[in-house]
């Protein structure tokens, strides 16, 4: 053996790096090791070209309910009071508006329901219900050049959290890196997961390893891990590609989201400052079924029929999904956005929801930007699982994190923990967990906040 560790995390984006972080810091642990086959933490999802840099809690997101908004809540306080302690100069995140749109009378109606009735008003202290003239003066370009009779009405909040999460990512594993115990190994590949019924034998590209108990933690390729090993049979995937439309004259000051349409799994169109770059304002997402596991990696087409594996359940969840009325146009729809010319006049509309004085040329597709997320299949309901999926098998996890993962990856690393206490006998400090990370969250009840 190469290595003998109690713990092996698998795949060193934004979920494994909080894992690795949280286990390193708040257990003790003798042992843990990270593998990641890029270069580099956080690469892929987890880079800043890649996602939609926002950290979600469920104010905003109009497809979500109050109890999954609950959950989520919790999850993005603990992120949130991590960037509070340890990013004051902001290299990981910025902190803006945020809002939820609605436009016309419809929309406004469902909105206000929402607010009033459904409780995320009650939920969201700092959410406040604001008309046209309080938009204007937090984004006026989404006013202007509206028609005047139209009804307005926006959710809006401070805790807008713009956020870096391969910056984030590279935090957590700086912070615990060179610690006795723990490794990183960067730029090597996991090929095969050996399970004996005593330990996990790990074939990598660096030689052979052992452990005692195993987290997958490697996006798509948690799911196609699981299947190898036997686990996740009645599970498929839909990859998604997302992409986005940018323009560089800094139109929003914030984020601003569309309402969600119904039925769709898929992020609302939305516009926002990027993190690093408050004059360059991101449109979208553009959502593309893909077949593969990474967007622009051929390589990565054979690993999706890995997962797919062609079988009747997988094929017939497929045909069932986009067989949806309202699904398939809109599957159909986003494939004439990646077109040429007409692909950007085709975007126009979704932009000009949020932005109605822009223009075919003040925008253009961004490029390097957009990356691909599962979307959960159960084959046996031939239907699409919203948001994401664990698969516990003995002494090994395998996680699969799309939106909103990154948003909740301390919450899903702290349950992570207390699953390994049980298998590795060893303690988790919850108290000192919280104290690093939703301790530190600013609260309404704050007056400086």
């Amino acid at each position: 053996m190469d290595g003998e560790y109690d713990l092996v995390i698998v795949g060193g984006g934004i979920s494994g790096a909080a894992l690795l972080y949280t286990v390193a810091t708040f257990t003790d642990v003798e042992s843990v090791a990270l593998f990641e086959k890029e270069p580099a933490i956080a690469a892929i999802n987890s880079h800043h070209t890649n996602n939609s840099q926002t950290l979600h809690f469920g104010d905003i997101e109009t497809n979500y309910s109050l109890e999954k908004a609950k959950e989520v809540k919790a999850g993005a306080e603990m992120v949130a009071g991590y960037l509070a302690a340890n990013d004051p100069d902001g290299d990981m995140h910025a902190k803006r508006s945020k809002m939820a749109l609605a436009v016309g009378e419809a929309e406004v109606d469902r909105l206000q329901r929402r607010y009033h009735e459904n409780g995320f008003g009650e939920l969201f202290p700092k959410l406040e219900a604001i008309d046209r003239e309080e938009i204007a003066e937090i984004e006026p370009n989404v006013v202007e050049g509206r028609d005047p009779d139209t009804e307005m009405l926006a959710l809006q909040t401070p805790d807008g959290y713009t956020v870096d999460y391969g910056e984030l990512a590279t935090d957590f594993v700086r912070r615990v890196e060179g610690e006795d115990g723990v490794d990183v190994f960067t730029g090597t590949e996991v090929e095969q997961i050996h399970e004996t019924g005593e330990e996990f034998l790990l074939e990598t590209e660096r030689g052979w390893y052992e452990s005692e108990a195993t987290v997958v933690a490697a996006g798509s390729h948690s799911l196609q891990i699981a299947k190898s090993m036997g686990y996740g049979q009645d599970m498929s995937l839909l990859p998604v590609a997302g992409s986005f439309f940018v323009a560089e004259d800094g139109m929003l000051n914030g984020k601003v989201y569309t309402l969600q349409m119904a039925k769709l799994p898929f992020a609302a169109v939305h516009g926002d400052a990027e993190v690093h770059d408050q004059g360059l304002t991101r449109f979208g997402p553009t959502a593309k079924v893909v077949p593969a596991l990474e967007r622009g990696r051929l390589s990565t087409v054979r690993d999706f029929f890995d997962v797919f594996k062609l079988s009747p359940a997988s094929v017939l969840s497929y045909g069932n999904i986009l067989a949806d009325r309202v699904l398939l146009p809109y599957v159909l729809e986003n494939l004439v956005y990646d077109l040429p010319v007409v692909g950007k006049r085709a975007f126009l509309p979704h932009v000009r929801k949020v932005v109605p004085t822009i223009q075919p040329e003040d925008i253009e597709r961004a490029k390097g930007y957009g990356g691909v997320r599962p979307q959960i299949v159960d084959t046996d309901a031939k239907s699409l699982d919203m948001g994401e999926a664990k698969i516990t098998g003995d002494g090994i996890l395998f996680n699969i994190t799309p939106s909103p993962g990154a948003s909740t990856c301390l919450q899903n690393a702290m349950c992570d923990a207390e699953q390994l206490t049980e298998w590795l006998d060893i303690e988790f400090d919850d108290a000192a967990f919280r104290a690093a990370t939703i301790d530190n969250f600013p609260r309404a009840s704050d007056p400086s906040q």
